[in-house]
């Protein structure tokens, strides 16, 4: 069988991809190293292993991962096949029997006619047709080198350096002001002020706290532009002081003078419904980041749309070299999928791989390839990767932060999710119902 696309890694991207190509009539060549060669993170010969865990996550539509599992059941997702067919009780999240789960999708794809599983690690690329990469985020050394050499080694990291988000609607923005240092910029940041005995606590907390170890294959150098804050705060009382929380030509317009330390956030999207801790990647674990970070003032009833993390993780810049179609700028013949692209999380790789499949199929076809709409959690996750501003460009789970706001928006939190999820659900069925009948589920 002639390959109308090859595509390497078969976890969650590269398996949804698969699928989706083979279903729409392509012949595809699957890539797979294990079991001849695992990661660090791997132990099972299994396609789509989920290595971690096997929650994913939040079920509700008040939920932006809940939106978006739906949204891939009604397209005909793979994933979303065998989650439900291997689903366990998990309250209210879609949790999976791992082992199942993985060997619904490996039968799966070995008896579809149309796909080749080939078990060998990839050193080079192939150099002729249709290429998705799906390599997750522990691509071997060669492939790496491949990739950089594609991208630009610029443009391709090995280490996450994660500060938190925060929900801009949970600040308290009687105690933050906006300004920049020095009035540069315009006002660009908000700032939080500590004075004296709220920043030395703020100190013993964080060198107090309890880390996350990290596994041995995560064993990082820390350069000093990426330093967690803990660490930071270990070398001195004084030291974040003079880093990343400097006061320094930001006097609160309150009192008129400098505060003793600041917390400055930066937006993280269009819609200035997120906001960046400015240098605050941290390897604190999650309930810590919590417990700390309220202690800042505005920040006491802040919501998290991500906490922050330090660890390997290969991932391009995908707003610099990649289209929505996930496409390379300079190579139009390569696809990126999954985690490697940016997006964070089980069902966020499913689903990059799912739209690269359909991207894919539609140039074998020699049609252009269906867009989702940005009100849905697929066109918002494509946002995220393609619309970020390049030069803090960080790997996110989707949240409904990303999603473009409603024009009502004088309702309570959990109404507006719901209304979000409603919105993305009519505009979902609209979108799909206009994609081309070789382009659909059905023509499988």
């Amino acid at each position: 069988m002639t390959p109308a696309i090859s595509i390497i890694g078969g976890g969650l991207a590269g398996s949804e991809a698969a699928w989706q190509c083979a279903l729409r009539g392509l012949a595809v060549r699957l890539y797979e190293m294990k079991p001849l060669r695992f990661s660090p993170a791997h132990q099972s010969a299994g396609l789509a292993e989920l290595v971690c865990s096997n929650s994913l996550r939040g079920a509700a539509l008040s939920n932006a991962v809940g939106l978006l599992k739906e949204e891939l059941r009604r397209c005909g997702s793979l994933f979303m096949e065998a989650a439900d067919a291997t689903a366990v009780p998990a309250g209210g999240a879609l949790a999976v029997d791992r082992e199942e789960f993985s060997a619904y999708i490996t039968e799966r794809i070995e008896k579809h006619p149309r796909i080749s599983l080939v078990r060998e690690e990839v050193r080079d690329l192939p150099e002729e047709g249709l290429l998705i990469i799906a390599a997750g985020p522990l691509a071997a050394p060669d492939l790496s080198r491949r990739i950089a050499e594609l991208t630009g080694a610029e443009h391709l990291y090995f280490y996450d350096a994660i500060a938190p988000i925060v929900e801009a609607d949970s600040i308290d923005y009687s105690q933050a002001w906006r300004a920049s240092r020095y009035g540069k910029g315009g006002d660009d940041y908000l700032n939080c002020p500590l004075d004296e005995d709220q920043y030395r606590a703020f100190v013993a907390a964080l060198r107090g706290a309890e880390k996350v170890p990290a596994r041995d294959f995560e064993k990082i150098i820390h350069f000093e532009g990426c330093m967690p804050i803990e660490e930071m705060a270990a070398r001195g009382e004084l030291t974040l002081a003079f880093g990343p929380m400097k006061p320094v030509g930001l006097p609160d317009p309150r009192t008129g003078r400098e505060p003793f330390a600041v917390v400055q956030l930066r937006q993280d999207d269009r819609h200035a419904s997120l906001y960046n801790l400015v240098g605050f990647q941290t390897k604190l674990t999650y309930p810590e980041q919590r417990r700390i970070l309220r202690t800042i003032p505005g920040l006491e009833n802040a919501r998290f749309a991500r906490l922050g993390s330090m660890h390997r993780n290969t991932f391009i810049n995908a707003p610099r070299c990649l289209t929505r179609t996930q496409q390379l700028k300079d190579h139009p013949r390569v696809f990126f999928a999954g985690q490697i692209t940016g997006v964070e999380g089980y069902v966020e790789s499913a689903a990059s791989g799912f739209l690269a499949g359909l991207s894919a199929t539609a140039q074998a076809l020699g049609r252009p390839a269906p867009q989702p709409p940005a009100t849905t959690a697929l066109g918002a996750l494509i946002g995220h990767l393609i619309d970020a501003a390049p030069d803090h460009f960080q790997p996110m789970n989707i949240n409904y932060g990303l999603f473009p706001p409603l024009e009502n928006r004088r309702r309570g939190r959990g109404e507006r999710r719901l209304a979000q999820a409603e919105r993305a659900l009519e505009d979902l069925t609209a979108w799909w119902s206009r994609v081309p009948a070789d382009l659909s589920p059905a023509s499988g």
